[in-house]
């Protein structure tokens, strides 16, 4: 369950309402006459060797990176999606392999959003994709900070298909 500082959330219940929540996010964004102005979507490629990889997208003030070093098979498209909520209160980021399950072993991973702070943070080994259920990371293989969901060396298992992030923005009504 959530920390008092609301990091990491993994009852079900809350995770289907936070789930439903980025989905209608980034529906209504889409769906928007400025739809362009309040989502992305880019496609990268995450590639083995063992070296360090990067893949960042800004909106606005915000930003969202992920970096990365995969070893084994050969380069696999990935998708990265930003959003920005319609009262600018709430900055999202998914990072995911379309197909659903990458085949790459993930030796390390970190996604940091900047101008926000983390209010929902979550790695999965598999993305929902051909009736297939997203698969959560167990709690140790990863930690949800203010600015970054990341791998914990030692416990995580290699295998990741998807990162979400809901980031509350420090927009303030005058």
């Amino acid at each position: 369950m959530a920390s008092a500082s609301g990091c990491k959330l993994s009852a079900s219940p809350v995770l289907f309402v936070l789930n439903v929540a980025l989905i209608l996010l980034l529906l209504t964004a889409k769906s928007a006459s400025a739809s362009q102005e309040r989502t992305k979507t880019e496609e990268f490629n995450v590639r083995p060797g063992g070296v360090v990889h990067s893949f960042s997208q800004k909106m606005g003030e915000y930003s969202c990176s992920f970096t990365y070093a995969s070893q084994g098979g050969t380069n696999e498209q990935w998708q990265m999606s930003v959003g920005l909520s319609e009262d600018d209160r709430l900055f999202s980021c998914s990072v995911w392999r379309p197909q659903g399950k990458s085949y790459l072993f993930f030796t390390q991973f970190k996604a940091e959003v900047t101008g926000a702070k983390i209010e929902y943070g979550s790695a999965f080994s598999q993305a929902a994709v051909g009736g297939n259920k997203d698969v959560e990371l167990k709690a140790e293989e990863y930690t949800v900070g203010e600015s970054t969901v990341t791998h914990n060396e030692g416990k995580f298992r290699a295998e990741l298909s998807k990162l979400t992030i809901i980031a509350r923005t420090r927009h303030d009504e005058l």
